[in-house]
């Protein structure tokens, strides 16, 4: 098992890792939209979904994967009526790939955020 970590997403916040490697697979810690520097992106659901994949892509690059390596992905939403918007940052982020998919509604999130999500890829 190893341990990933990049300074190109954000540092845990709490006794996890960003992501842990068992193999060829590549579990990923759920992502919010805290910039590199820990820093909480207050936006709207669209820029925050574009920062936590950007975020999970770092990540997995990290881990010598890739989101077009991704098999499963969670997506854990505050409100379930930006379930629209999501779908199209995600789109744009995983092209042609489609992996499988849930996606629930929470009452709320880490640092209030308006959406998490984590995968599981393959290397």
């Amino acid at each position: 098992m190893e341990y990933i970590s990049t300074k190109n997403a954000p540092a845990a916040i709490g006794p996890y890792s960003q992501a842990v490697k068992v193999e060829n697979m590549i579990y990923t810690s759920g992502q919010i939209a805290l910039k590199p520097d820990g820093e909480f992106l207050n936006g709207d659901i669209k820029e925050q979904t574009k920062q936590v994949l950007t975020n999970l892509s770092f990540v997995l690059k990290e881990a010598g994967s890739s989101l077009q390596k991704v098999v499963k992905t969670t997506i854990f939403l505050a409100n379930m009526d930006d379930f629209a918007i999501v779908n199209e940052v995600y789109e744009s982020f995983f092209k042609d790939h489609k992996p499988a998919r849930s996606t629930v509604a929470v009452k709320t999130l880490p640092k209030n955020a308006l959406i998490e999500i984590e995968a599981v890829a393959i290397v």
